[in-house]
C-alpha cells in the first residue's frame, strides 16, 4: 500500500523533537554554568581584596605592585571602554583587523564576559533603557520607597549578573559580530585571554622585582584587585549612573552624568551624554569632562590607527538640550 512508508517518515519529526529537547537542556545547563562562573568571578576577588588589604596593612605592599595594578587596570579597562563599548557596541570609529583583535582581547582579559555576549547585553540595554526589557535598570520592577531603590541599585549593580534573567540574544543583538571572524575567534577563545590577563601581572611582577614572590604579589594586585576595582567601576555605570548625578540632555531614560566617577571609569560616567548620543566616540562632551577613552581614540586617529571617528557637533548637542537647561559645573 502507498501509505505504508508513513511510519519511517514520522521518525525525523520525533528525532527533531528530541533534538530540540536536548538543545533546551544543554542551553539550560550552559546558562547554569555561566551563572555559577559569574558568581565566582564576581565574589572571589572580594575575598582576595581583603587578603591584599591585610597584606598592605602589614607592610607587604610595594611600589611594583601599584605599578602592575595601574598598568593592568588601564590596559583591560580601555579594552572594555574603547573596544567592547565604543567600537564593537556603538561603532564610534573604524579600525583594522589587528586593532580590533587587540581591543577585543584586552576587553576579554577584564573578565566581564566574552565580547559578543557583552555587546549584545549592552545593545539590549540601550534598546529598552529603564523600561521593561532592560537587563539592568534600577528603576523597573523593584518597588517604591527606599527598599525599592536599594533593590533596584543592587539589581543594576550585580543582581542581574547573578539571576541571569533578561539577558540578550546574541543572534538578535549582535548578528554583525557573529559574522565577524576576528571577533568570533576572540569570543570563542575567551578563556585564553582571561588567563593571559592573569599571566601579565605575574610576568610584570617578576620583571620589576626579579623574584617569584614579586610575581605572586603582582598577580594579586594586577589580577584580583584590578578585577574587583574594574568590575565595580563598570557595574557603577549600570547602577549609580542611572540614579545619581546631573542630566544635561533630554533623554527617555534616567541616565546621568556622575563627574567623580569619570576617571575610575575612564570617561564612561558621562552617561547622560552617552545616552543622548550613543555613537559618539567622546562621552565627555565639554572640555572639562575628563574622558581618557576619548583621548586614546584621538591619539590613535592621529597615528592613523583608527578613522571615521564619530563626533557630535555643537548644533546637535544644542538641539538635545531641554528648554530649561542651565549649564553648571556638574552637569
Amino acid at each position: 500500500s502507498p501509505a505504508a512508508p508513513a511510519e519511517p517518515a514520522d521518525r525525523p519529526a520525533a528525532l527533531g523533537g528530541a533534538a530540540l529537547a536536548t538543545a533546551a537542556v544543554d542551553g539550560a545547563a550552559l546558562a547554569t554554568v555561566d551563572r555559577v562562573a559569574n558568581v565566582i568571578v564576581t565574589v572571589l576577588p572580594i575575598g582576595l581584596v581583603g587578603f591584599a588589604a591585610w597584606m598592605a596593612w602589614g607592610g607587604a605592599l610595594h611600589w611594583p605592585d601599584l605599578v602592575v595594578l595601574a598598568i593592568t587596570y588601564l590596559l583591560t579597562g580601555l579594552g572594555v571602554t574603547v573596544g567592547f563599548h565604543r567600537l564593537f557596541t556603538h561603532r564610534s570609529f573604524k579600525t583594522g583587523r589587528p586593532m580590533r583583535a587587540l581591543l577585543a582581547a584586552l576587553g576579554s582579559a577584564a573578565v566581564e564576559g566574552p565580547v559578543i555576549e557583552w555587546v549584545a547585553n549592552h545593545r539590549k540595554h540601550h534598546r529598552f533603557s529603564d523600561q521593561p526589557g532592560d537587563p539592568h535598570s534600577p528603576h523597573v520592577g523593584h518597588g517604591s520607597g527606599w527598599r525599592g531603590a536599594l533593590a533596584g541599585l543592587y539589581h543594576a549593580h550585580v543582581g542581574w549578573i547573578f539571576d541571569g534573567e533578561g539577558l540578550a540574544s546574541e543572534e538578535r543583538y549582535a548578528k554583525d559580530l557573529l559574522a565577524d571572524p576576528v571577533v568570533r575567534f576572540i569570543d570563542r577563545t575567551f578563556l585564553v585571554w582571561v588567563l593571559a590577563g592573569l599571566a601579565l601581572p605575574f610576568g610584570l611582577g617578576v620583571a620589576l622585582t626579579g623574584t617569584i614572590v614579586g610575581g605572586l604579589t603582582g598577580l594579586l594586585w594586577g589580577g584580583a584587585v584590578r578585577m574587583f576595582c574594574l568590575h565595580h567601576a563598570t557595574f557603577s555605570i549600570n547602577s549609580l549612573c542611572h540614579f545619581f548625578g546631573g542630566r544635561r540632555f533630554a533623554t527617555d531614560d534616567q541616565s546621568r552624568n556622575l563627574s567623580w566617577l569619570a576617571l575610575p571609569t575612564l570617561g564612561e560616567a558621562w552617561h547622560n551624554n552617552h545616552h543622548a548620543f550613543p555613537t559618539s566616540a567622546r562621552h565627555g562632551l565639554r572640555w572639562w569632562q575628563l574622558d581618557p577613552s576619548a583621548w586614546l581614540i584621538a591619539a590613535m586617529q592621529r597615528l592613523g590607527l583608527v578613522w571615521d571617528v564619530v563626533r557630535i557637533s555643537p548644533e546637535r548637542q544644542s538641539a538635545k538640550l531641554p528648554a530649561t537647561d542651565t549649564p553648571g559645573p556638574l552637569r
